[in-house]
């Protein structure tokens, strides 16, 4: 059997091949080995398909911040509409395209609009002050997962293609031109890039392993600011317990409006009834209420009265309507709060 099989070996060498077809003897791939795809192959594509989902979250949670209310508050309202269509159109753009300048703009999109919320919350912005409320806990997280996982995929899929796919040799037998024997082995590159020299790769991977470190202390960075933020920016502000609240007036705009005891212009609910207010949670952070007993000051003439609120605070009414302050004025003289459509209704300034 074994000379049998030599021999049909031999007879197989033996058998006239076509021209060439020994000059390459090409490497196999051995049956049942795979190959092992390296993270940053956009055949592999979790990273860029998990950031491109965390900014679509993010662009829909500004859409319905927008939609319930932040479109009638001035400059910031279009500005959440504009986050949404710019954040749609990248998250898009990383998905089909493939482009690494898709997700770097992606990356940087989703840390510029966490920077506007920090300064929204620290010092303002366009006159609005944000609060902390469980969307803007939400869509901070998001985006700072965004920027990471976008810029991620960005460093790691510019590193796969710099370096290139490896160089594939080819050896065999070349023959002279006119005998066609067999001279000696021969090695032939295979068309394709070259890959770096391995000092080079070796500091490609180095600057490669820098850039990624550097995104994780960004990310950890804008997690720590956030988390300042958020402490700085606060809840509902603490209301005062019973005692009394002193009504005035001021003049704003040629109107005669209600202000409370500090010269802060109140406003009035349309959802609120004379018996209940409709602002609690997140609502009642924006628009703190008014608590206590009211008391008449100089040319306040309506009917001033209380109700209760859930929680069992005494909040002060006038004709009717429990009264409340907005975190968007700052200062006497100013009623950002008026004609709003925010959460879940419009509010007016109450004319005295």
């Amino acid at each position: 059997m074994i000379g049998s099989g030599a021999t049909t070996a031999s007879a197989r060498h033996a058998l006239p091949q076509p021209p060439g077809a020994d000059v390459f003897r090409l490497r196999r791939r051995v049956a049942g080995k795979h190959r092992k795809i390296k993270l940053g192959d956009w055949r592999q594509p979790w990273l860029r398909v998990a950031g491109a989902l965390l900014l679509l979250v993010s662009a829909c949670i500004h859409l319905v911040l927008y939609l319930t209310g932040y479109r009638s508050i001035p400059t910031i309202g279009w500005l959440f509409l504009v986050q949404f269509l710019v954040a749609f159109i990248l998250a898009i753009g990383a998905l089909v395209t493939h482009s690494r300048l898709a997700a770097v703009a992606g990356a940087a999109f989703a840390l510029s609009t966490l920077g506007c919320y920090l300064l929204a919350a620290w010092i303002g912005l366009f006159g609005f002050k944000e609060i902390r409320t469980r969307a803007g806990i939400a869509a901070g997280l998001i985006e700072v997962a965004a920027f990471a996982t976008l810029a991620l995929a960005a460093v790691i899929t510019g590193a796969r293609s710099a370096t290139g796919p490896a160089t594939v040799l080819a050896t065999g037998k070349a023959r002279g031109p006119a005998t066609g024997k067999a001279r000696g082995p021969a090695t032939v590159q295979a068309t394709g890039p070259a890959r770096p020299r391995p000092r080079v790769l070796a500091g490609m991977r180095a600057a490669v392993s820098l850039v990624v470190g550097a995104v994780g202390a960004i990310s950890l960075a804008a997690l720590v600011l956030f988390g300042i933020a958020l402490a700085s920016a606060g809840g509902a502000p603490a209301a005062a317990v019973g005692g009394g609240v002193t009504l005035k007036t001021t003049t704003i705009g040629g109107l005669t409006v209600l202000t409370n005891t500090k010269g802060l212009t109140l406003y009035w609910f349309a959802p609120d009834s004379p018996a209940a207010s409709k602002c609690t949670g997140s609502c009642a952070a924006y628009w703190p209420p008014v608590t206590g007993t009211p008391k008449a000051g100089p040319g306040v003439t309506g009917k001033l009265g209380t109700i209760k609120r859930p929680g069992g605070l005494t909040q002060a009414t006038y004709d009717g309507h429990p009264l409340y302050t907005y975190i968007g004025d700052s200062a006497p003289g100013q009623a950002k709060g008026d004609k709003l459509d925010l959460n879940g209704g419009y509010w007016y300034e109450v004319r005295a």
